[in-house]
């Protein structure tokens, strides 16, 4: 008897690996996901969940599950710049609690504070709410080989050690850093294995803000004469905090004394305090020269690993899921052309790449304080000095606390299923977001009379907006995505404000909130713009007459 065959067999059980696998559920999509552990997290590798993220979220009816998480929401955000908890004070970036701040006027969602130790229970139990979604924990990758219409992997359980084959039509190594999936494609990373040997340390003490006069605080960095040596993160606002010596490009092994002695360094006096974890690790800066071998896919760490200053990891990751789901949907539900897969690594590349750098400039800013050796001495001198090192410190940091523009202002440039309008992008800045609904672009948002946002109006299948315009004007093009099958919603958007934010009559959104084309007028050709938006035929050029309406 034939084995069942998966649509998307899912490798790894992070959130990268499980917003693919609930995507894939929520768009009606069968698959399992396998991962080696149980799903226990013991130390939290990520805590911030970006606004991008949280529109996801929204889209996944999740934002009350993260909006309520342990993390206190009124715990102060503020990231500090110091010598020691008890030492001197060098600056100080003050943001309010989680709950405190509104969302910026570019989005309905804020981002939130949810370490991965309550975010991953969050997504598993999205993932898991689909009949159409197995998991399986404590279930490893052993290996697997692709066919021209099939995968066959071989299965082994953790506990017992028996193996099995199972068969996918697609198989999607979400398995981090050392991922064997991407191996196994044979696909290279392309970059700086080694910036840092890191080791982080999750301690507890409940009483750690009594000791000391610098008040509650997200993140502490701590700069020595010697320069930044360490930080100290609030990981859940209570009695848990997450300590890491940056280390340097050779590779150190630190006894429990040594790390315990830091750590009375940091805070700059004798207490007592328990040690729950200590988890060394390399801080990289590498890109995958492809996200695509056959059937095979990668994303998240498998496909770009980057250093966590700047909290873009994971938020990557899990736009690569999101784009990557639509995708395998289309093509499994047989409207989608293979040009369509194809065109996921041609779109999530190079923002790996660019987030990955942003990442690592990050980095060097935080170390770009250099030797002072005065720098603790109660001297005019030495005050001089901590003024000249705060001053330029906080300088160079502000760029890491605001980042709009890296968490919505990505875009896909020359995306073979984007059809260019030939106007001019903004710029890039990692700051600044500009909404634009320039093909290629996140949909900007914008508030409906009704209350819903327009990110809204976009997810399971493409969205027709109409400015000025009705269903009967937008036939053309509602008429060739019902020949070939791709689902179409059309609706009709009266307010001023929104039609200028657009700036074309029609506006074509794609299923994961990306403008596939949009121009003032229907399409000469409305098929050829369909298949090439569903990845079945090749972008031509806009004739001239077209351009020019004749």
């Amino acid at each position: 008897m034939q084995s069942r065959i998966e649509p998307v067999l899912v490798v790894g059980g992070g959130p990268v690996g499980l917003a693919l696998a609930g995507d894939l559920g929520w768009r009606g999509i069968p698959c399992v996901l396998i991962e080696q552990s149980d799903g226990s997290i013991y130390q939290p590798r990520m805590d911030l969940v970006g606004i991008r993220t949280m529109e996801f979220c929204r889209r996944w009816g999740l934002v009350p599950a993260v909006e309520g998480s342990l993390y206190p929401r009124d715990y102060a955000q503020d990231n500090v710049y110091l010598t020691s908890l008890t030492g001197y004070e060098l600056g100080r970036e003050r943001f309010p609690g989680i709950g405190q701040a509104p969302p910026p006027k570019e989005s309905p969602q804020r981002r939130e504070r949810c370490p991965q130790n309550m975010f991953d229970p969050i997504l598993r139990q999205f993932a898991a709410a689909w009949q159409s979604v197995t998991l399986r924990y404590r279930t490893r990758l052993i290996s697997f080989t692709q066919s021209s219409d099939l995968v066959t992997a071989v299965v082994e359980n953790a506990e017992t050690g028996a193996r099995e084959e199972l068969l996918a039509r697609y198989i999607v190594g979400c398995d981090g850093a050392r991922s064997l999936v991407r191996e196994t494609l044979g696909i290279g990373m392309a970059g700086n294995p080694v910036l840092t040997y890191t080791t982080n340390v999750i301690f507890r003490c409940q009483h750690l803000l009594s000791l000391h006069d610098k008040g509650k605080a997200y993140r502490h960095i701590f700069i020595g004469p010697e320069g930044t040596w360490s930080t100290i993160v609030a990981i859940n606002g209570r009695d848990q905090w997450r300590f890491s010596i940056i280390g340097g490009s050779e590779q150190r092994d630190y006894t429990t004394q040594d790390i315990e002695a830091a750590i009375r360094r940091a805070v700059g006096r004798d207490f007592e305090f328990e040690i729950l974890s200590v988890l060394p690790w390399v801080r990289r800066e590498l890109v995958a020269e492809r996200y695509r071998n056959h059937r095979g896919f990668i994303a998240g760490d498998a496909a770009h690993v980057m250093s966590p200053t700047g909290g873009f990891g994971m938020n990557t990751g899990i736009g690569d899921a999101v784009d990557l789901s639509w995708k395998l949907a289309a093509t499994l539900e047989g409207w989608g052309g293979d040009g369509l897969l194809d065109s996921y690594g041609t779109e999530r590349q190079p923002i790996g790449a660019r987030n990955v750098g942003e990442a690592s400039g990050n980095l060097r800013r935080m170390l770009s304080v250099g030797r002072h050796p005065d720098l603790l001495d109660a001297t005019p001198q030495g005050a001089a000095t901590r003024e000249k090192v705060g001053h330029e410190f906080s300088e160079a940091m502000r760029r890491e606390w605001h980042t709009l523009g890296i968490h919505l202002g990505y875009r896909y440039e020359r995306s073979p299923i984007c059809w260019p309008d030939g106007s001019a992008p903004p710029g890039d800045d990692p700051k600044a977001y500009i909404p634009t609904a320039r093909p290629g672009h996140r949909a900007p948002h914008a508030w409906l009379t009704d209350g819903r946002s327009t990110l809204d109006l976009f997810g399971r299948g493409f969205a027709l907006l109409g400015f000025g315009a009705d269903a009967d004007e937008a036939a053309p093009l509602l008429s060739a995505a019902q020949q070939r099958r791709m689902p179409m919603r059309f609706t009709a958007i009266a307010e001023p404000h929104i039609a200028a934010l657009y700036a074309r009559r029609f506006v074509l959104v794609r299923p994961d909130g990306h403008v596939a084309w949009r121009d003032d007028r229907m399409p000469a050709e409305p098929l050829h713009l369909i298949d090439v938006v569903r990845g079945t035929a090749n972008l031509l050029p806009v004739p001239a007459e077209e351009r020019a309406g004749k």
